[in-house]
């Protein structure tokens, strides 16, 4: 009897003990990569990240995303016509309304994501986050060579180019790499808010300064003559680049206090940007028409070409503060994640922060010197990634949360044929605008249009 009892004992306790580990099983947390985010449990944390409200993160997303492209889009007007250069704002802006949604979406799912590479090694592992870490860093730097480049073409114009175009990049290059020290990317957020102020007064500056220099709106056919095939392409081109602002979203919604709240941060940018985008490039294309300088500004007059680019002052340092942030910041996590390191506040860590924004915008500053044509930084930047980041990455991260389900029902049948054309789209534009872009580099350089790659030359004047 006693022995029959141990054995029941026995094998209770076996039992028991099988069951706690399985539950024990079930509440221990999984590896950091699998389900915390970027930077962990922030308590007791010495730097705080997750602290941005939606209005914060749709400043940014502001700064970063409308203060250079918007620029060039009359110019695309008049190359396109007005009709399908129309068509192409609202059709791009609308995709990439739902392009960005779509990443807010899959943030949500994956928690652990704070940048294109990371989705990219979800995606298809180590070849995946290797080739997106070189893709979005190159994007990066590219960007923020053309805030420098821009930076440079307004100081020539607000002193009549008192001094080598070179000295006014380095100023550029120095003022911005001190704006992007701060490690969190709510300091930005109120500097972010001055950015868009200033590019909506400088847009409405010179839509004013081209009624008042024209005489009146002149013709513009609502279609122009065929363009040649890479015009085209370049001008496609710098419409999606005016939208690209999605490599940076992964990180911005990072740092949200409520990651749910990212559908207001979005709809505050693309309602926007949309509305600005559509009002000034037909105001001014069909003030100035098919001569319409790239950056707009160039078409205001002397005077309010002037007083246009000393508002624009603000986002031009601050559109490429906010894409270096993200950047660096984009390094420093990779390095850093899931060590004290991150939130810590010690003199190292500061400096290896200001070591990674010395290196990028160094190299940023080489890209605006290189190729000092605003329209081919803008059109090589966009076909190489941008066609990526907004549309044709988003179109396999729905095709990746919805794996399970493409065909479930007549709705995900449409959805999933769309982000198939989304893929192919983005494939397209890569390969026919880097051609284009290309081409148009080595024509400018070849006429030293521009002044020439590393020149004092007034960059302002093409």
């Amino acid at each position: 009897m006693k022995p029959n009892q141990s054995n029941v004992d026995l094998q209770s306790l076996r039992s028991v003990k099988h069951k706690s580990d399985s539950d024990k099983e079930s509440v221990l947390p999984k590896p950091e990569s699998e389900e915390q985010d970027p930077f962990g449990d922030e308590s007791q944390a010495g730097v705080k990240y997750k602290t941005m409200a939606w209005w914060q993160a749709g400043m940014i997303m502001i700064a970063e995303t409308i203060s250079l492209g918007i620029l060039a889009l009359p110019k695309a007007l008049a190359v396109l016509g007005l009709v399908p250069g129309l068509l192409a704002i609202f059709g791009v802006g609308t995709i990439s309304t739902y392009t960005a949604y779509t990443i807010g979406q899959f943030k949500c799912r994956h928690v652990q994501v704070h940048s294109m590479a990371d989705a990219g090694d979800i995606l298809i592992g180590r070849v995946g986050r290797t080739t997106l870490d070189v893709a979005q860093l190159i994007f990066f730097v590219m960007v923020m060579g053309s805030h420098i480049l821009t930076f440079s073409i307004m100081m020539n114009v607000l002193t009549e180019h008192s001094s080598c175009t070179i000295i006014f990049s380095v100023v550029g290059l120095l003022a911005s790499f001190l704006l992007t020290l701060p490690r969190r990317l709510e300091r930005l957020s109120h500097i972010s808010s001055v950015s868009f102020v200033s590019i909506v007064g400088a847009v409405l500056t010179g839509m004013i300064g081209v009624t008042l220099v024209k005489q009146g709106p002149v013709h513009v056919p609502a279609f122009s003559p065929s363009p040649k095939v890479h015009d085209a392409c370049l001008a496609i081109a710098n419409i999606i680049f005016a939208y690209a602002g999605h490599v940076a979203f992964f990180t911005l919604f990072s740092e949200l206090k409520e990651l749910q709240d990212f559908p207001k941060a979005l709809a505050l940018l693309q309602m926007s940007e949309m509305v600005l985008y559509t009002v000034a490039a037909i105001v001014i294309y069909a003030y100035v028409g098919p001569t319409v300088n790239s950056p707009a500004l160039n078409s205001a007059g002397q005077l309010f070409r002037k007083i246009s680019y000393a508002i624009a002052i603000p986002t031009i340092v601050i559109g490429g503060v906010v894409n270096a942030h993200v950047a660096v910041k984009f390094i420093y996590v990779r390095v850093f994640r899931g060590t004290n390191s991150m939130h810590s506040q010690s003199l190292m860590a500061r400096l290896v922060w200001a070591a990674i924004c010395a290196v990028l915008w160094i190299l940023s500053w080489i890209i605006a010197q290189g190729i000092p044509i605003f329209n081919d930084v803008l059109g090589l930047a966009s076909s190489l990634f941008a066609s990526w980041f907004s549309f044709g990455l988003p179109g396999l991260f729905w095709l990746y949360l919805n794996r399970s389900c493409w065909f479930l029902t007549r709705r995900q049948r449409v959805l999933f044929c769309f982000n198939i054309f989304l893929v192919f789209l983005g494939f397209l534009i890569c390969i026919v605008g880097l051609y284009s872009s290309i081409r148009s580099i080595f024509h400018n350089l070849r006429e030293s249009v521009g002044g020439g790659s590393f020149s004092c030359a007034d960059n302002s004047l093409y």
